[in-house]
């Protein structure tokens, strides 16, 4: 286990990442504790630079502004999938709402928290990293951990950022399969993945192969088969815990129904996207992490042969996982991908190790390539377009919405405008893309068509539309709106975020009157 660092990490981040994750490590020195906090900061540095253009924006990106407004909403009472239907677990929506309670205005709360997490990420990568690497490469290797997940979409918000972490505190948990208290350590491990689950279902691929590791190693042990089926079963129950404990709470509040069907149900009712599950634009935009991968293979057999043949052998595994995770729903969006790049650095190591016979070139190579693909200055201009149009729609729309009975509807654009507003909200399908995408016909346990009439049935005093679909449009519904807006509407605001003209539309007996 050479190069394995030999200190706690400093301060509250170093806490988390340690977690005595492997108790082999020798008693931290001083000089080593304070190298370990310099190294905190660093990474910390890394993440608030490369995630700066995206700080501080609402429209950063899209689905972590629902998880945040249900987060919010959490802490006034309302429940998600009772209140607000949403197919994510319980445990994302209290991680937003953690967030949300600190105090700190959203988006700066949860995109801090993300940020952390990234840190939190880069740090137990490096851990892994060091089992076949130096210092020095497994540092550089955890800065393009942040460079990477910022490329793959996790620059904001995303699931990703979360539960992408858990899964290095298995890997660190039970990848040593001959540690003398491996089993105590796999225990920690399924608690760790049932808490991902949480996060989000698709880790599942991920747990179980972990868990597999783990009992291939009892069974080196010298476990019997009744041993390990035990283990097995105790593993499976553990890391089922916490889904549980949220499915008992929503039995005692009589929310059973609605749990049920938006966590196990309603995923299997979704239509596949018509580009299936690879989209022919996603060949290029993975083309950083193929690379990758295949140099590391190359790098494995004709540069720098591992060590530690297992441990290697180990981290492919980890990638087949991941894979697993990302292609489990029938439609793939980009920034799924996000979970492959630890696995991905990892596999690469032989080509990236600065002691093989290139030195540092593949290492920095690597890094001022990936640097280059994140166009910061131009990502930074763009974030304050975006802001600046966010703040007009914001001004348009306030005048006419309250918090009681005026609600805004956003049938189409930035779930955070419900926030920014402060408006109530005029359906628990509250996600635009739940009530306008056509996969989503058949999935919600009610028809879209019927939810848009009521909706325009309490004739909302403002709608916010957009000229260009994110997804296949539901066209029954699509129709209806736009045959509905012109006759009772007028346009008053219209600004382009991310390549979408939004348009604001006030009813017109409103027209010169505010609230």
């Amino acid at each position: 286990m050479r190069g394995i660092a030999r200190s706690h990490v400093g301060g509250t981040v170093g806490q988390m990442t340690a977690m005595s994750l492997d108790r082999a490590d020798s008693t931290p020195k001083s000089g080593a504790s304070r190298g370990e906090l310099w190294l905190v900061a660093l990474l910390t540095l890394g993440a608030l630079v490369v995630r700066l253009p995206f700080l501080g924006d609402h429209n950063a990106d899209i689905d972590e502004q629902l998880y945040a407004l249900i987060g919010s909403q959490m802490l006034q009472g309302q429940l998600p999938f009772v209140d607000l239907w949403d197919r994510k677990p319980f445990g994302l929506f209290l991680l937003f709402g953690l967030a949300d309670a600190s105090g700190l205005p959203a988006p700066w709360s949860y995109q801090l928290m993300a940020t952390g997490f990234i840190v939190i990420g880069a740090l137990l990568l490096r851990r892994l990293a060091l089992l076949l690497v130096d210092r020095g490469t497994a540092t550089v290797v955890a800065l393009l951990y942040i460079v990477l997940m910022t490329i793959y979409g996790s620059h904001s918000a995303q699931t990703e950022a979360f539960h992408v972490p858990a899964m290095l505190a298995m890997a660190l948990l039970v990848r040593d399969t001959r540690h003398p208290n491996a089993l105590r350590r796999a225990w920690l491990a399924m608690l760790i993945g049932g808490l991902a689950l949480q996060i989000k279902y698709t880790v599942f691929p991920q747990c179980v192969f972990f868990g597999l590791w783990a009992l291939w190693g009892q069974y080196r042990a010298g476990r019997t088969l009744s041993q390990l089926l035990a283990i097995a079963a105790g593993f499976a129950a553990l890391g089922l815990l916490p889904t549980i404990g949220v499915g008992l709470f929503y039995l005692a509040v009589g929310g059973w129904e609605e749990f049920w069907f938006a966590n196990f149900v309603s995923f299997f009712l979704r239509a596949p996207a018509p580009m299936g599950r690879f989209a022919d634009d996603y060949a290029i935009f993975l083309l950083p992490l193929m690379v990758l991968t295949i140099a590391g293979l190359y790098g494995r057999f004709r540069m720098t042969v591992p060590e530690d043949g297992l441990t290697y052998t180990f981290f492919w595994g980890m990638l087949g996982a991941a894979l697993a995770t990302v292609f489990l729903p029938s439609t793939v969006y980009a920034y799924y991908f996000a979970a492959l790049v630890p696995a991905v650095l990892l596999v690469a190591l032989p080509f990236l190790d600065r002691r093989g016979p290139l030195g540092m070139a593949p290492l920095l190579a690597a890094m001022i390539a990936c640097v280059g693909l994140l166009y910061l200055p131009q990502r930074f201009e763009a974030s304050q377009d975006h802001r600046a149009a966010m703040d007009e729609l914001v001004a348009a729309i306030r005048p006419h919405v309250d918090s009681n009975s005026a609600c805004l509807w956003v049938f189409d654009g930035p779930t955070a405008l419900y926030t920014t507003t402060e408006s109530c909200l005029p359906t628990r399908l509250i996600y635009p893309d739940h009530l306008n995408n056509a996969l989503e016909h058949g999935s919600l346990g009610l028809l879209q068509i019927d939810e848009v009439r009521r909706i325009l049935g309490t004739r909302p005093p403002v709608i916010v539309t957009a000229d260009r679909p994110f997804t296949v449009q539901n066209e029954q519904v699509l129709a209806h709106v736009r045959t509905a807006l012109p006759r009772g509407y007028v346009v008053i605001a219209e600004q382009r975020i991310h390549d979408r003209g939004l348009k604001v539309w006030l009813r017109r007996d409103l027209m010169g009157s505010s609230r």
